[in-house]
């Protein structure tokens, strides 16, 4: 009851001294589509007549970028007698973006790593999306330059004024020495090659070590591997926890050092090198979702929430548990008569309310687990006690539309600004790349809810409205920019309750991430967090793994 009230204490109130609305602009909470999703928490009437059947090659669940990826190389293989049915209205998940009469913006994931030359595939989206102008003789990747962040590209506001990257420069010479004894660990790890020739950490991760000294780094937290090598820096620490807050949603303590040390070691191609340049567009990875989308078409169908998955014949992981009647379906009676071998998938349509089914040869699902264990018959039986070792980070995203930038006294506004005093990670700037650095934009703020336990987070969101959100936003921003509140036109606030797996010690070379990447019938899973990390590249990488094994099984069946 007391964490309860604090809780919601904090919803209302957002710290002392600090105004909880009216604000003289507008703005709404805008989604996710919460309420629709939730309706799968209850007790669902599987009996319910479905108006209409559908027959195709292959079903996708989820129009997140594993979702599309899966579309995409489905596509290319020759498969392309297939559909996409995704909850919320828009396509993306947390890729997704949107647009003003001032710029487009992220809602999420706001910037790409420009690949290695192994990751051929990325390579080949890239290309087709137009992110990548040409291949050089040797093979490497010319980019569009407009595409790659221009400069400067971050900045840090500390001690009342804003400074050129995370680091200070006039931090103490222990301080940097600390830090570049950390690059140095970095590196080391970056040359390291395991008995197979492999990288431990690469992207997409897949193709990293799994050599028992690279897996004894998933055991311990970041917080624990920097102990043991005497990293006590504020500095150093701060900016590791920056690392770990920005992609996975979690603190030093609660990431594991495989984790952390992959953010750093992945994006790094030879020992002593800078990391890889950054893809970003003023929508984020909402560009490369209208790409995607573009070549769906009609495929894709929007605000589906599905309710319902079968394997009709033999619902076998992997080639064992979870079998059922061949002959049974999820309406009695409402199907063709006759055994059907492949999946049964049901959604309900948020514009008119019709309850419609797809009989298919083959399913992706890609969504989260834990939404798999909720539609997918008999998979919490067969599969929940790994389901439930996956946890999801909740975060706060805003989008702030200004009339007018903040006044800067120091280092000028950069793509990626950062607040060291803030409870997020502060904000990007949607027009960066169009080089317009005055006048009208929009400024998009993150907060992972760190501080909670996931579930506390997901109750903290709940609990607050509008107002409560503004507050909070504000709270953070105006440390570094006090004359921000009459510059906003509106104000929007997106609350993902499950933005992102959290890469928690231990989980990464558990058992439970194998056994849910598994095939469950005719099902396969495509979502990035059978990586244990969120990012795009993870996703990817298992849309298309997803669409190629059902190639695979596809030419099985032919005589």
């Amino acid at each position: 009851m007391l964490k309860a009230s604090a809780i919601a204490g904090t919803a209302a109130c957002s710290g002392c001294g600090s105004r909880v609305g009216p604000f003289s602009f507008p703005g709404a909470i805008i989604g996710a589509a919460r309420d629709r999703g939730h309706e799968l928490r209850g007790d669902r009437r599987l009996d319910e007549p479905v108006a209409e059947w559908h027959t195709v090659d292959v079903v996708i669940v989820g129009g997140g970028v594993a979702g599309l990826a899966s579309a995409w190389t489905l596509d290319k293989l020759g498969l392309r007698d297939f559909v996409l049915l995704e909850l919320e209205e828009a396509l993306g998940g947390t890729s997704r973006g949107g647009r003003s009469d001032v710029s487009a913006y992220p809602w999420g994931a706001h910037y790409l790593p420009t690949p290695m030359p192994e990751n051929i595939e990325l390579l080949r989206l890239l290309h087709e999306a137009g992110a990548i102008e040409q291949f050089d003789a040797d093979g490497s990747a010319v980019y569009a330059e407009e595409q790659l962040c221009r400069d400067p590209e971050e900045r840090l506001f500390y001690d009342g004024q804003w400074h050129e990257d995370l680091l200070p420069s006039d931090v103490s010479d222990r301080e940097r020495g600390e830090w570049d004894r950390f690059r140095i660990e970095v590196d080391a790890w970056v040359a390291w090659r395991d008995p197979q020739g492999r990288r431990a950490f690469v992207l997409p991760s897949d193709r990293g070590s799994d050599d028992p000294k690279v897996a004894a780094l998933d055991a311990i937290s970041m917080t624990e591997w920097m102990e043991q090598r005497r990293f006590h820096s504020p500095f150093v620490r701060w900016e590791i926890e920056y690392a770990c807050r920005d992609d996975y949603g979690t603190t030093l303590d609660q990431t594991s050092a495989w984790a952390g040390l992959f953010y750093f070691a992945s994006r790094i191609r030879n020992p002593g090198e800078s990391p890889q340049p950054l893809l970003t567009w003023p929508e984020g990875n909402g560009r490369l979702v209208r790409f995607f989308a573009d070549q769906l078409g009609n495929r894709a169908r929007t605000g589906m929430l599905v309710t319902a998955m079968r394997p009709a014949k033999s619902a076998t992981s992997g080639g064992n548990g979870g079998g059922v009647d061949e002959a049974a379906s999820l309406k009695p009676g409402s199907m063709p008569e006759g055994p059907f071998d492949g999946v049964e998938v049901v959604a309900r349509s948020a514009a008119d309310g019709i309850l419609r089914g797809w009989r298919a040869r083959h399913a992706i699902f890609a969504g989260p687990q834990f939404i798999a264990r909720r539609i997918i018959e008999n998979y919490d039986r067969e599969r929940g006690d790994a389901v439930r070792q996956f946890t999801y980070a909740p975060w706060l995203v805003a989008n702030l539309h200004l009339r007018d930038r903040p006044v800067e006294h120091s280092f000028p506004v950069a793509w990626d600004n950062v607040i060291r005093d803030g409870q997020g990670l502060g904000y990007v700037v949607a027009t960066h790349q169009s080089g317009r650095d005055h006048g009208p934009t929009v400024l998009t703020y993150y907060r992972p809810l760190c501080e909670f336990t996931p579930s506390e987070g997901r109750e903290w969101l709940e609990s607050c409205d509008w107002n409560a959100c503004v507050d909070v936003v504000l709270r953070d921003l105006e440390i570094a920019h006090s004359d921000l509140r009459p510059l906003i036109v509106r104000l929007d606030v997106m609350h993902w309750g499950h933005a992102m797996i959290r890469p928690v010690p231990g989980f990464r070379f558990g058992t439970a991430r194998a056994r849910c990447q598994e095939r469950f019938g005719n099902i396969q899973f495509a979502h990035t967090d059978l990586s244990g990390i969120a990012l795009f590249e993870e996703a990817f990488a298992h849309g298309c793994r997803a669409a190629r094994e059902i190639a695979d099984q596809q030419r099985e069946r032919v005589p």
